[in-house]
């Protein structure tokens, strides 16, 4: 399938559709822990609606009363946990961000689905001030969506150093509070060692400073996704990194957790 995968999770029990919408593998920014092979700087091509939604409901068919699972070991892995759309780049860089999320709503009423699947936007969140997003996002709200807007770094040299941005804090904070206003959101931050060092102090003091000043101004977040390396990065500065210790990610967890924020942690 072109824009269609699955992610099967033996721990959650069940199935995380995937939606790519970079089919092409380009995104606007370059994270070094990226395992997407062949990454290129662009933006998504154009999307071909009528195949997405005929490989979703072929997807969703398939998952639901054929074969699909017949292979795994736990027949609970049936169960549809969400509806991702994430894939090889930036999602919302597809000029048809907005009808995408129709279609998905669309296909969505047509199966019996449980009434409490969530559809999941995971975003660098450089893009939501574009109005068809945040239509998109609007449209998400109504759909059990949730927004998961990547925070590495909340410092200009860090954002620089891990994701490759030039976009200021300035704009992060200002589409931050644009998608917290329009559907829930979570931030997803990504934590590891850069030849096997820590992040320094002065990174995570800013971080959670950033935190703090969102809470007092009362963005209404919904916590903090904090997660380490899973899978091996194909970027060039894939032999610099490595996982950090439970004990560091426990510390920052409690750390974020202090603020009032709640925090799923994924070592």
């Amino acid at each position: 399938m072109t824009y269609v995968y699955p992610v099967v999770s033996r721990r959650a029990g069940g199935v995380s559709i995937g939606v790519n919408l970079n089919p092409n593998n380009a995104c606007n920014w370059r994270c070094i822990y990226c395992q997407v092979p062949e990454l290129k700087r662009g933006t998504a091509p154009a999307i071909d609606l009528a195949k997405l939604e005929a490989e979703l409901r072929a997807f969703l068919q398939d998952i639901l009363y054929g074969s699909f699972m017949q292979a795994q070991v736990m027949p609970e892995a049936r169960r549809i946990n969400d509806i991702a759309l994430s894939g090889n780049g930036e999602p919302t860089s597809a000029r048809e961000f907005e009808q995408v999320i129709e279609l998905i709503g669309k296909v969505k009423a047509d199966y019996d689905l449980p009434a409490e699947l969530k559809l999941v936007l995971i975003t660098n969140g450089s893009l939501i001030d574009r109005p068809g997003v945040q239509r998109g996002l609007h449209r998400m709200s109504e759909l059990n969506g949730e927004v998961w807007f990547k925070l590495d770094s909340a410092t200009r040299e860090g954002r620089q150093s891990i994701n490759n941005t030039k976009m200021s804090l300035i704009r992060m904070r200002e589409n931050l509070r644009l998608a917290a206003s329009l559907c829930p959101t979570w931030l997803q931050t990504c934590v590891f060692h850069i030849d096997g060092i820590s992040p320094a102090q002065e990174e995570s003091n800013a971080y959670l400073k950033l935190l703090d000043e969102f809470l007092q101004e009362g963005v209404p977040l919904k916590g903090v996704l904090l997660y380490g390396l899973a899978r091996p990065s194909t970027q060039p500065e894939a032999a610099r990194l490595t996982k950090i210790s439970q004990e560091w990610m426990d510390a920052f967890q409690a750390e974020i957790q202090a603020l009032g924020l709640p925090v799923k942690l994924n070592p």
